[in-house]
């Protein structure tokens, strides 16, 4: 598809939605999705088939042939043909959970992954068939690109327009693609592992596969790692990733979280993107106290801001980076010994850069929050911090969310680079604090804010514009109008005078 996408996806989500009818979307989500990520996979198992198909020494129905191809094998049963033909037949839900169970059978990464809601009474089998439909006329669409292609931005969108509708909720999942977009572009996810312990449907990660393509690297050079409590959310991920043909092996799900049951404890990673529950309370400190991940104090009971960002400098590797999102009162706050944490956190020279963000970014919270990017062994500037204020930036994409747009994500990270010197490892010269926007604060000069971290105290308010004219010259100019006024004033008064006098009146 050519810059018409967008129209495109926006259109099939709209039309997927008005067969939503009498369904919620947290439900119907998991049904639209299923569905495309079906499609996805007989779609890459028909591309293969046909050409295996074409060899007189391969069987296409040998299910080894796709194990060794990375394909994922989808039985008879369950191609998608088979279920297009079914679509107006009243059992075709009953048909499409009996598939989502072959595919599980044949293929064990997809184990317990794949949803089976389709016979539940409450789905119109009618809309159903129809959704099948709209769903088949995707590869009718593409011009220029693969059907598998489209399908996977067609799954991201759609992963955002129900977060988006599900609003608290769908925050708990998704992260804003603008947000994540800037997170990626500032740390660089080139090449090593890369972790996200609170990873919802794997944005993080996707976003990490497009920079590394969009970058001439190579996708084979990085491994992801991840943890998920919430196993819907989970599933949706692992099928996230799965479209984008990401190894998700190491994303896990567990009940108990990231803090109580860690799913990778050894693991040191060279990048870590992470979104967590903002000011999350009963996260398990009094049972976590003496844990070893709190080496710079032990975050309060009552909010977890300091614990989610101890756990992932616990995860950092010597010479990683790490960039996090967190409520605004990571910043500032003194409550319950958070200030003395931030205080050590920052004297250990991990602070590399702080972003404050604008308003409505979040489906889960209209409360503005923060990025943090952290780095271990730091080689340039060491012992001072980057203060960018991103507060006012952004567009309305509707009436109560906000965007950052390209050329806004770029302004930021291309700061942030220019700051650090990248690529060459030194500071350049064209990097140059902005006042109100961006500031290169040393840590005396945090010291003496008593470690708050606000950009807004360090970055100061930007200069109104001049207009190229002096001072002088302004003033010229008003005293010459003033005088003109004061003359004009006189023959008024004077002109007064003698119309009083003529009925006899007298000043």
């Amino acid at each position: 598809m050519a810059n018409g996408n967008n129209n495109f996806e926006a259109s099939l989500f709209n039309t997927a939605d008005r067969l939503r009818k009498n369904i919620d979307a947290a439900e119907y989500k998991n049904v639209v999705l299923g569905l495309i990520f079906l499609k996805y996979i007989s779609d890459s198992f028909q591309e293969l088939y046909e050409r295996l198909e074409q060899d007189e020494f391969s069987d296409p129905e040998d299910r080894d042939e796709y194990l060794a191809e990375n394909v994922f094998f989808v039985p008879k049963d369950a191609r998608w043909k088979s279920l297009q033909a079914k679509a107006k037949l009243p059992e075709i839900g009953v048909a499409i959970d009996e598939a989502m169970t072959l595919i599980e059978k044949e293929n064990s990464e997809l184990k317990n992954v794949l949803p089976k809601v389709y016979a539940k009474p409450n789905l119109d089998k009618a809309s159903l068939g129809q959704l099948i439909d709209v769903i088949s006329d995707i590869e009718l669409k593409v011009e220029h690109e693969s059907s598998k292609d489209l399908l996977g931005r067609v799954y991201e969108y759609f992963l955002g327009e129900f977060a988006s509708a599900e609003g608290k909720k769908g925050g708990q999942f998704y992260t804003p693609k603008s947000i994540v977009k800037l997170m990626v572009e500032m740390i660089e996810p080139y090449k090593g592992r890369v972790y996200d312990p609170a990873c919802g449907s794997g944005g993080m990660f996707v976003m990490s596969e497009k920079f590394v393509r969009e970058h001439q690297g190579n996708i084979a050079d990085i491994t992801i790692y991840g943890q998920e409590s919430n196993q819907t959310t989970w599933k949706l991920s692992k099928m996230n990733l799965a479209i984008r043909n990401i190894n998700s092996q190491f994303v896990a799900w567990n009940t108990e979280g990231s803090f109580l049951k860690d799913a990778h404890p050894d693991l040191k990673a060279d990048y870590i993107l992470a979104n967590p529950p903002f000011n999350q309370s009963e996260w398990g400190q009094e049972i976590l106290v003496e844990d070893g991940r709190w080496k710079y104090g032990v975050p309060p009971k009552g909010n977890a801001n300091f614990a989610w960002m101890q756990h992932m400098l616990y995860h950092l590797a010597p010479d990683g980076v790490m960039a996090t999102v967190l409520a605004n009162g990571s910043l500032s706050s003194n409550t319950a010994g958070e200030g003395e944490v931030r205080k050590n956190i920052v004297k250990a020279g991990l602070v590399d850069c702080i972003v404050a963000l604008p308003k409505q970014l979040f489906y889960n919270t209209g409360i503005p929050a923060t990025i943090w990017i952290l780095r271990r062994g730091k080689e340039v500037r060491q012992n001072e911090t980057l203060f960018i204020d991103a507060s006012e930036m952004g567009f309305m994409k509707d009436r109560v969310h906000r965007e950052f747009s390209d050329e806004d994500i770029e302004k930021i990270a291309q700061t942030y680079q220019n700051w650090r010197g990248q690529p060459q490892g030194i500071a350049h010269t064209s990097y140059k604090d902005i006042k109100g926007f961006c500031k290169s604060a040393t840590l005396e000069e945090i010291e003496k804010h008593s470690f708050v971290l606000t950009p807004g105290r360090y970055v100061g308010i930007p200069d109104e514009e001049g207009d190229g004219i002096s001072f002088a010259e302004k003033m010229n100019d008003l005293t010459a109008t003033l005088a003109e006024q004061i003359k004009k004033e006189k023959e008024l008064d004077e002109q007064l005078k003698e119309q009083l006098a003529k009925v006899g009146f007298a000043l």
